[in-house]
């Protein structure tokens, strides 16, 4: 027996806007660490491994909420989900605001994973509230405003840190949360649960999903110590294929997996998520390596930034970030996915073997950075909304999400992968990593853009899932 729903109630610019400002609050709390990282090794003594745990720990989060929130999203509501998810986000920008450490730090940013499960609820609610083309329009927005929170906190996060302390630029972005939040709750009509609560949730898939990630994060930390403990990496290894087998038996037999690997084996989505994994990774490994090289004091590279002035160079990158998230959705309604995608490929290797060829220059790296985020943002927009808007309005969620956490999942390993090579470039006693392994890892994120070439070709002109 089906139920009929009442259609859901239309929802004007001040709600849509509401959302947006929530979106751009979440990018600024979600960016403040990137540009003071640097900053935050010498106050926390972190090595650049650590660095670069630092910089994707709240990714891990996002990877495994994302789904849930999704799903959660899909079968009570969107909004209901989303008020709740924004109360575990604000408590992890508080704790981050306080930590006097390391540890309490990374527990904090744990918590603001949460903000990544945000991006599939808003699309839920825009989808049911709006027709398919003004939804595109309207996902894009709330895309683009989520990225362009970043131009924000890369900004402010720099001069906060400097004149007042690494804690307020924690908590100025999540006072800011806190406010959009009771913005959303007051102007946002509820959306109507999609779905009947008959069907559990899928723990077991989810422990073996955190196992997979946390083990993937382990195996790319360790890696370029491997020699001095091979068997340890070994075992890893191992630990990982195990968590990988057991994961995907439990979702092929769960009634209600975490991540329905039959939606995942249709070849639109698939290719999406193929895709933003690698584009993601490509500009992550940038969005690591080019604060590094700005405050980086080699002789004869590196520029010898302060945190403020990391903030400002990084400052056009995400302003091009902000306007490719409509960009992205414009281009996607008016030409289809493909075209949109291919030209963020060709744009983001460009700009990575082009930086890694000619660093010589602040402008150099600021002209290579506006280019690789100009690209991501229309890449993962693209792909997001030609997927949210080609599936069931009951999947909404759970598709998305599987955009999203291929998103963090390539964002983490480009991440720990940026640290990894510069804890394997520096010499032993030294502090300053060698030069070769900056242009190692922008030729290496540059190859592995170039590579999703190989599958834009295979798609058809809009993703029809």
């Amino acid at each position: 027996m089906t139920t009929t729903l009442a259609p859901p109630v239309s929802i004007g610019k001040a709600a849509v806007g509401a959302l947006g400002i929530l979106a751009l609050s979440t990018g600024a709390l979600e960016s403040v660490v990137s540009p003071t990282i640097p900053l935050l090794e010498r106050e926390l003594d972190m090595s650049q491994s650590e660095g670069a745990l630092l910089s994707i720990v709240l990714l891990i989060t996002g990877a495994l909420i994302t789904p849930l929130a999704g799903k959660f999203g899909d079968r009570y509501g969107g909004k209901k989900v989303l008020i709740r998810l924004m109360a575990v986000v604000s408590l992890g920008g508080t704790v981050s605001a306080l930590a006097p450490n390391l540890p309490v730090l990374l527990v904090g940013q744990v918590l603001q994973g949460a903000m990544i499960g945000a991006l599939p609820l808003s699309f839920i609610v825009v989808r049911k509230h709006l027709p398919a083309g003004e939804s595109k329009v309207a996902i894009g927005v709330v895309s683009g405003l989520f990225v362009g929170g970043s131009m924000v906190g890369m900004l402010s996060a720099g001069p906060v840190a400097e004149q007042l302390s690494r804690h307020w630029m924690f908590a100025l972005p999540t006072i800011a949360v806190v406010g959009s939040t009771l913005l959303v709750n007051r102007l946002m009509p509820a959306d109507p649960p999609g779905r009947p609560d008959d069907v559990g949730i899928d723990w077991p898939g989810l422990l073996l999903l955190s196992g997979m990630l946390t083990t993937l994060m382990l195996v790319l930390a360790l890696a370029p110590e491997a020699g001095s403990a091979p068997l340890v990496l070994v075992a890893l290894v191992v630990l990982l294929a195990v968590f990988v087998t057991g994961w995907v038996r439990v979702e092929r037999r769960a009634a209600a997996p975490m991540i329905d690997l039959n939606m995942l084996a249709r070849p639109a989505i698939w290719k999406a998520c193929a895709l933003t994994f690698v584009i993601c990774l490509g500009t992550t490994m940038a969005v690591y390596l080019v604060p590094q090289l700005l405050d980086e004091r080699g002789d004869g590279y590196g520029f010898r930034a302060s945190a403020t002035e990391i903030g400002l160079y990084l400052l056009p990158g995400a302003v091009a970030a902000t306007l490719a998230g409509p960009l992205g959705g414009l281009g996607d309604r008016r030409f289809g996915s493909r075209a949109v995608v291919n030209t963020g490929v060709v744009m983001m290797a460009v700009g990575l073997l082009a930086v890694a060829a000619v660093h010589t220059e602040i402008w150099h790296l600021v002209v290579g950075k506006v280019l690789i985020a100009l690209a991501n943002g229309l890449c993962v927009t693209a792909m997001m909304t030609s997927t949210a808007t080609a599936v069931d309005p009951n999947d909404t969620g759970i598709a998305t999400s599987l955009i999203l956490v291929s998103r963090v999942l390539g964002s983490a390993v480009g991440g720990q992968l940026g640290g990894a090579l510069l804890t394997a470039g520096t010499p032993s006693g030294a502090e300053v990593a060698a030069e070769s392994a900056y242009v190692t890892g922008f030729v290496i994120a540059g190859i592995v853009v170039l590579s999703a070439l190989f599958v834009t070709r295979t798609m058809s002109k809009g993703v029809k899932a």
